[in-house]
């Protein structure tokens, strides 16, 4: 059996895989000078991390949905009422207050996130022989990966990071019950890792990237919310080892692989320079957004209006929300594979 790459072993590893493995080796490599980073370079950490990874990746969704003129056809009225519902959902939520609004936002970008790792972890699985027990184990083990450190957040002291504004999730600390999910989580790792095994020895066959997204996807949110308290830290492993295979992906098999004619008004991307064209669209369709929120919401990193809108935050946020909002609830529809792909024996 060929190894499942998505793209090719050299482009997955890079791109997909590799980014999580990539950030901790930094991490690692560069622990002591973590505080000056952030203190020091904090606006090229935002724009860098913030806004040309996090923001622009919710806009790769435009190039398998809007942006190609059979997809929109086909899905045309869920493209256009999901966008007005969030819109809907998200007044309705602020007039609550905004810690509502956010507290809500930050519970399904969670859910998503969780999500995208276990839709990778499907694809490189979907080659594989499945049994219900097969399968029960890839979940247990990309669930506990995720589920555990999140669930660490909620129970353990306070964190110096937020996913999106302060006291946004319930938080109950527990140090006894944190004892009794970490045990429950190490059993989960360990037997996935006998199983492997096992399964590799019976089957003659190593699936290198199904395993190497879990062992990433572990480190990664063990590291970032477990094992360090840092900001800077969680932003790096949550938005890198999220926003680069996302980006990576769509590009792969939405860009790459399409005809000219297919891609319509964007068939230039099939040029020589096709990922830089591709990169620049999303990072100014991200400064755009961003700008936006600096000026009308946060006025953090740029002040160039002395106009008071804060009498508009409740039209101002959930409109500036809406393409996030909607990218989370859209990925639950547009990356759902054949159904005999993942046929359970």
């Amino acid at each position: 059996m060929k190894q499942p790459w998505i793209h090719k072993a050299k482009t997955d590893l890079t791109f997909i895989i590799g980014p999580s493995f990539f950030v901790l080796a930094i991490i690692f490599l560069l622990q002591d000078y973590i505080t000056e980073i952030e203190n020091k370079y904090s606006f090229y950490t935002w724009l860098f991390l913030i806004v040309f990874i996090d923001v622009a990746h919710v806009y790769a969704t435009l190039f398998k949905t809007y942006f190609v003129a059979d997809e929109f056809k086909k899905n045309k009225k869920r493209l256009l009422l999901l966008p007005t519902i969030c819109f809907a959902i998200g007044i309705i939520l602020f007039s609550f207050g905004s810690l509502v609004f956010w507290s809500f936002l930050a519970y399904v970008a969670v859910f998503h996130f969780i999500r995208q790792q276990y839709g990778f972890m499907r694809l490189y699985a979907r080659n594989e022989e499945k049994t219900r027990l097969s399968v029960c184990i890839d979940n247990l083990a990309i669930y506990a990966s995720t589920g555990y450190p999140m669930l660490y957040w909620f129970f353990s002291s306070e964190r110096k990071f937020n996913w999106f504004v302060e006291n946004e999730f319930f938080r109950f600390e527990n140090t006894f019950l944190l004892e009794i999910l970490f045990w429950i989580y190490i059993s989960i790792l360990l037997i996935y890792v006998s199983y492997s095994i096992y399964k590799s020895i019976n089957n003659k066959f190593f699936n290198i990237p199904k395993n190497a997204i879990i062992l990433g996807t572990a480190l990664s949110w063990f590291f970032g919310i477990v094992y360090f308290n840092d900001d800077l830290i969680f932003t790096l492993l949550n938005v890198v080892s999220h926003g680069i295979p996302y980006m990576a992906l769509v590009y792969f098999r939405e860009i790459e692989n399409k005809s000219t004619k297919s891609l319509g008004v964007f068939s230039y991307l099939k040029s020589y320079n096709a990922i830089f064209i591709y990169i620049l669209i999303l990072m100014g369709i991200a400064f755009t957004e961003e700008f936006l929120w600096e000026i009308l919401v946060w006025n953090g990193n740029f002040s160039l209006t002395t106009f008071d809108f804060s009498g508009w935050q409740f039209l101002i946020v959930p409109l500036l929300s809406v393409p996030q909002f909607t990218h989370y609830l859209l990925d639950g529809f547009i990356w759902k594979s054949n159904k005999s792909q993942t046929k359970i024996s």
